[in-house]
């Protein structure tokens, strides 16, 4: 077994890989839709207003799993919640497969939302409760790499799928859903990885700070030294108790007033401006950016598989440096470099610029600062930035936040890119981005190296 300074790292690494396979799912849902969208509008002859719904109807059940996820991680604990997430997953993609109706596959795609905002909450949090203060951002990060990785995915099954389905000599109900249907095996892919997710997170241990607020010391105390032996246990049990007993009882109204109302409006601005930079309205519709570039369909998925490739590299950056330079560092350089990008597509298309490579180059760009930096980052922020006894709320809000942008986006994106067109669109993002920029400039504090119970203490 694999030990530095006595970490333990083969059992962290169980449960990082775990809680990061809800990143995954969420990744791969996310993405997955955008292969889908031509299909599906074409079938059941979608009006713009439709399309959007089609798509933002998982936002509107991740608002709802969110909405819930507060008190019910408070209630059950972080593992409970995370398997519920896993379930939600499975009857999400076999219904979106097998949808007989145009209702039955937005009922699906609400109940998918539901396990993707629940797992955007319990997950991060999760290993962010689980790992020692020196690795906690790389560790929190590898939820943010797990999300590329399944949008890298859904682009590539959604490439061959679409490339490939004409030429397998499939019958039955494989032919169904792979060749006449293709969208349908866009979203049967995803039922492999969810039902991983079940299995594994059967055999993980609940958070020691969760068991430490409901006075199972002796659990806690036990997990910890699996981490990283006894004595780091002792030392890190002391503290969580010490930060509990002298935390008052805290109502979600609460959250806004006094020490916790500083903490409480950065998790929330800081996620919903990540969702207007304009992430997914790329990863929704790269498809329809593109074509408007020059791009033809089959282009199009191609060029989005080659914007999930930076994504995913460009995370890897973020898990080596987020422990060394900070979380603050990441966060400007990043966002300065995804306003320059946004601007720079924003001129290309107010010029007309027909040549489809040189507008991918300002996109790709864009993924790659988003994904040093507000992608990862975001995550890592919220999920430690609150005290043991409201963080399951206070991260729940905060998660709340950006999925309410995410939703607004992913509805209204379509009418917005049809009306006014992509120079005034990216345009939009960037000014989003601007602010978002000097919040983190002014507002957030670094939090590298600090123990949670430290993070605490430093909004007294």
């Amino acid at each position: 077994m694999k030990k530095t300074n006595s970490i333990n790292f083969r059992f962290l690494s169980l449960l990082t890989i775990t809680a990061a396979l809800g990143g995954f799912l969420f990744g791969f849902d996310t993405a997955v839709i955008s292969g889908t969208i031509s299909f599906v509008k074409s079938q059941y002859a979608m009006d713009s207003l439709m399309e959007g719904w089609y798509v933002s109807s998982a936002l509107a059940g991740c608002i709802a799993g969110v909405a819930a996820m507060g008190k019910i991680s408070t209630l059950l604990g972080r593992k409970k919640v995370m398997f519920l997430s896993a379930v939600l997953f499975i009857v999400s993609v076999t219904g979106c497969a097998f949808a007989p109706n145009v209702s039955t596959l937005i009922i699906s795609r609400l109940i998918g939302g539901i396990g993707i905002g629940i797992s955007s909450v319990v997950c991060p949090m999760y290993i962010s409760e689980m790992a020692p203060s020196q690795l906690r951002g790389k560790l929190v990060t590898y939820y943010q790499l797990a999300i590329t990785i399944g949008i890298l995915l859904a682009y590539f099954s959604n490439a061959l799928i679409q490339s490939e389905a004409s030429t397998k000599g499939f019958s039955g109900w494989l032919a169904q859903i792979f060749i006449l249907e293709p969208w349908r095996g866009m979203f049967a892919v995803g039922i492999i990885p969810a039902m991983i997710f079940v299995l594994m997170a059967l055999f993980i241990p609940e958070s020691p700070r969760w068991l430490a607020l409901k006075n199972r010391t002796a659990e806690a105390g036990s997990i910890l030294t699996s981490i990283a032996g006894s004595s780091y246990a002792k030392k890190e049990l002391e503290e969580i108790q010490n930060a509990i007993s002298h935390s008052e009882n805290t109502k979600v109204t609460d959250l806004f007033r006094g020490q916790l109302k500083k903490p409480i409006l950065i998790g929330i601005l800081l996620a919903a401006l990540s969702q207007f930079s304009g992430i997914n309205a790329i990863i929704y519709y790269g498809p329809s950016i593109l074509e408007k570039a020059g791009f033809q369909l089959g282009d199009a998925l191609g060029g989005q598989v080659t914007i999930g490739v930076v994504n995913m590299l460009f995370t890897i950056v973020a898990i080596y440096y987020i422990d060394k330079l900070g979380r603050k560092p990441l966060l400007l350089w990043g966002i300065g470099g995804a306003i320059f990008s946004l601007l720079l597509a924003a001129v290309l298309f107010a010029a007309d610029i027909s040549i489809a490579w040189l507008v991918l180059i300002p996109i790709v760009l864009f993924i790659a600062c988003f994904a040093f930096s507000f992608g990862p980052v975001t995550w890592v922020v919220i999920s430690e930035i609150f005290p043991t006894k409201v963080r399951g709320e206070a991260v729940a809000i905060s998660t709340m936040g950006l999925w309410l942008a995410n939703w607004i986006v992913g509805q209204f994106f379509p009418a917005l890119l049809n009306s006014a067109g992509a120079a005034f669109t990216f345009l939009v993002f960037a000014i989003f981005s601007a602010y978002a920029f000097y919040i983190t400039w002014k507002k957030i504090p670094e939090t590298k190296g600090k123990s949670l119970e430290e993070i605490e203490k430093f909004w007294e």
